[in-house]
């Protein structure tokens, strides 16, 4: 009897695979013509962007590269003006960015935006560290705290306190407790005492080894205090 079950049950399996595959049959003799044209564009659709990226991307990509780079060396160098703006003979980040895009990497906007900020030039700064889209967790902190940095420029001191926040919550490590001080010392200015008392202890309980957690008692006395 058992037997029985199981031969009726592989019957009804065996009729259902083959009514299955009936039916893609007739689809397919339905509709083929469409199903090859429709192959086809994929096909020309995916060469064409493999051309584009070969030959028109990447060559870009590897151009672009090659004009930040005298740029980026003087960036290191610490000479802000002459890296962002060029000097005539080289292209300057300003300009790489203008007519490259973020083809030359991720990095021109973030260290446009350092320049910029150290030459005074704050709403030029936002507008390139906003751009930056690096998905390295110390270096998109960094970008978020010298966002707070253009902010406090322009006396924008309750959106400058945002972004340090934001920069200490985005990469734990050493760098946070000085983004959570320079939200404290602003949050004390904004009359924020609370605010400033919470980045305080957050820096003596949670970075004890950082330089900012060394002299950080006479900050959290001195709201205590208050």
């Amino acid at each position: 009897m058992a037997k029985e079950i199981l031969n009726e049950k592989e019957a009804l399996r065996m009729e259902a695979i083959e009514e299955t595959v009936s039916k893609t049959d007739r689809f397919y003799n339905e509709n083929k013509k469409t199903i090859w044209t429709v192959c086809g564009v994929l096909v020309v659709a995916a060469l064409a962007i493999l051309a584009y990226v070969k030959l028109v991307y990447q060559p870009k990509c590897a151009e672009a590269s090659q004009q930040a780079f005298p740029a980026e060396q003087l960036f290191a160098d610490g000479e802000y003006e002459l890296a962002l703006n060029g000097d005539g003979n080289i292209l300057g980040l300003a300009g790489v960015i203008s007519e490259y895009g973020r083809k030359a990497g991720a990095a021109v906007c973030l260290e446009a935006g350092i320049c910029a900020l150290n030459i005074g030039e704050y709403e030029q700064a936002l507008e390139y560290l906003k751009k930056y889209n690096g998905k390295e967790p110390i270096l998109a902190a960094r970008a978020i705290a010298c966002q707070g940095d253009a902010y406090a420029g322009l006396e924008k001191y309750a959106d400058a306190v945002s972004a340090y926040l934001k920069a200490a919550s985005r990469a734990d490590n050493v760098f946070a407790a000085g983004y959570l001080l320079k939200a404290g010392i602003l949050s004390e200015q904004l009359g924020d005492k609370a605010k400033a008392l919470s980045c305080y202890k957050k820096i003596k309980d949670e970075y004890s080894n950082s330089v900012e957690a060394y002299d950080i008692d006479k900050y959290i006395t001195r709201v205590e205090a208050e």
